[in-house]
């Protein structure tokens, strides 16, 4: 099928996004990564589907992904808790550089001795397949109700381990000898600095500047918010620093910053998050030329062996051995070290070199990342519950707290509805003990509004309006999402339930 006009080409991408957009039911209620679904898409409209669409474009499909990247980490960043992140910081970081050191060789090794390939082709295989796809993890996990300790280590190994494999990736994707390890060591952690340092720069400044300007329209801050993630990334790259991990950490110090209108940015990173994902994947799946994969079948699922069975395990082990962590944790971490779009992008690398097999090497990781993440996703629950790893404060849901700041009166409004699995359910309003200068002015419930009184008895769907003076609000924010997990008696005068850096 050929596109010829303006018309036919918003049909075709309205068509493709409403598709995608009804394959995220089937993707939840399934157990099954999005990022298949949206494979299937690509492939069913390219060259051997329905559609017939001809695209070999691997430069054009590396720009777009690596921008698709970009605010998938951002997004992920935004919504990645620093409480429970801090903890995990030491395992993330040694695993996302002595664990894919690990991996790299490893699977490098198998590739070789096992599927015969050479060693440029088995090293690129070895690095391109080490880094755990951000977009998968975060959207797996999250629907997982696993302990914060786990869930923190493999969201944060996802969002730190990407810089170190593009490192990896376009040495060893470079026509002429590879840099011996020590260069590349040295390289890897000049670029993780610099691109941490202007990450961490952009991102309190950021939240600073936000913090203390108020915009004129509460649309603008969700813009303002990615715009600031991306010019972290743009920063990092330019400074020949990690523009990937500038973009994250960047993204995460704005997620726990309180920033005003809140829960309208988080759903803005979501939707964004969302439509990256689904452009990238299904500009994947029409890169892909289905008739050329079956002779990679085989080499791929035994490469996959290597990694899932052999690879990550290992990588796992010696990472985590100075910090004994629970061998339970380590099998999950294991299994859970979901590969998607990422390394099928990085695997394009080679291509736009020019790399002698490069075609072969993007096969082999394009089977192997659906095979394995078809096994790896809808079973990772299970294995939870096998090992007894599901969190079991699951139901204690925290508060989505939406924030205008009210400038002249040097004051807040905060707005909330409180979650069916809430605790706040049957706390009366004075049992709340909001700091003095804060004060809940207004409850619906039901479609009614009304002021209540201090005997008022709270319920679940109820939204409160809270207002609270400049000093106190962070208090006032603290004390309310210490009551929604724990009760009246929880954190007495707002105690334990911080949120910020």
């Amino acid at each position: 099928m050929t596109v010829h006009t303006l018309n036919e080409l918003l049909l075709v991408c309205s068509l493709v996004l409403l598709v995608a957009v009804a394959a995220v039911r089937i993707s939840s209620r399934s157990g099954l990564p999005s990022l298949l679904i949206y494979l299937g898409i690509g492939i069913a409209i390219g060259q051997d589907g329905i559609g017939n669409v001809v695209f070999d474009n691997a430069e054009l499909t590396q720009v777009i992904g690596y921008a698709a990247l970009v605010v998938i980490l951002a997004e992920g960043g935004l919504g990645t808790k620093w409480k429970e992140i801090r903890p995990a910081l030491p395992q993330a970081v040694v695993l996302s550089l002595v664990g894919v050191a690990v991996s790299v060789g490893v699977t490098a090794a198998g590739a070789h001795y096992l599927v015969g390939l050479e060693w440029r082709q088995a090293l690129l295989i070895g690095a391109v397949v080490s880094s755990t796809d951000a977009a998968a993890v975060f959207s797996v996990l999250r629907k997982v109700p696993l302990p914060s300790r786990v869930t923190g280590v493999l969201e944060a190994e996802s969002g730190f381990n990407d810089a170190p494999v593009v490192i990896l990736v376009v040495a060893f994707a470079t026509v002429g000898p590879v840099d011996a390890w020590y260069v590349l060591t040295g390289k890897i952690a000049l670029e993780l600095a610099i691109g941490a340092a202007i990450g961490l720069a952009v991102g309190f400044l950021g939240a600073y500047g936000l913090r203390h300007v108020a915009l004129p329209a509460s649309g603008l801050y969700p813009i303002a918010v990615m715009a600031i993630a991306v010019t972290a990334y743009a920063a990092g790259a330019m400074a020949h620093g990690s523009g990937f991990l500038a973009v994250y950490l960047a993204a995460m110090v704005l997620g726990n910053a309180k920033l005003p209108h809140w829960p309208a940015t988080r759903g803005f990173a979501d939707g964004l998050g969302w439509i990256a994902q689904i452009g990238m994947f299904v500009l994947l799946g029409l890169l892909v030329t289905p008739h050329e994969l079956a002779g990679d079948f085989w080499p791929a699922v035994i490469i996959g062996l290597v990694l899932t069975m052999v690879a990550r395990p290992l990588e796992v082990f010696v990472s985590l051995l100075p910090f004994r962590v629970a061998w339970q944790e380590q099998v999950l971490m294991s299994w859970a070290g979901l590969r998607g779009a990422v390394p099928i992008i990085l695997a394009t690398i080679p291509m736009v070199t020019g790399i002698e097999g490069s075609e072969r090497v993007f096969n082999i990781v394009f089977v192997l990342v659906v095979v394995y993440t078809l096994v790896q996703g809808p079973t990772l629950p299970w294995l939870a519950r096998k090992l007894s790893l599901r969190d079991t404060d699951e139901a204690a849901a925290d508060l989505g707290i939406e924030s205008a700041p009210l400038e002249k009166l040097r004051g807040h409004l905060l707005s909330f509805a409180i979650p069916g699995a809430s605790r706040m359910h049957g706390v009366e309003v004075g049992e709340l003990r909001l700091p003095a200068g804060a004060s809940v002015t207004l409850v619906v419930r039901d479609g009614t509004s009304f002021v209540p009184s201090p005997s008022t008895v709270l319920r679940r769907g109820d939204e409160l309006l809270v207002v609270a003076t400049d000093p106190v609000r962070d208090a006032a924010e603290a004390r309310l999402r210490a009551v929604a997990r724990g009760g009246k008696l929880a954190g007495w005068l707002g105690t334990g339930g911080r949120t910020s850096l």
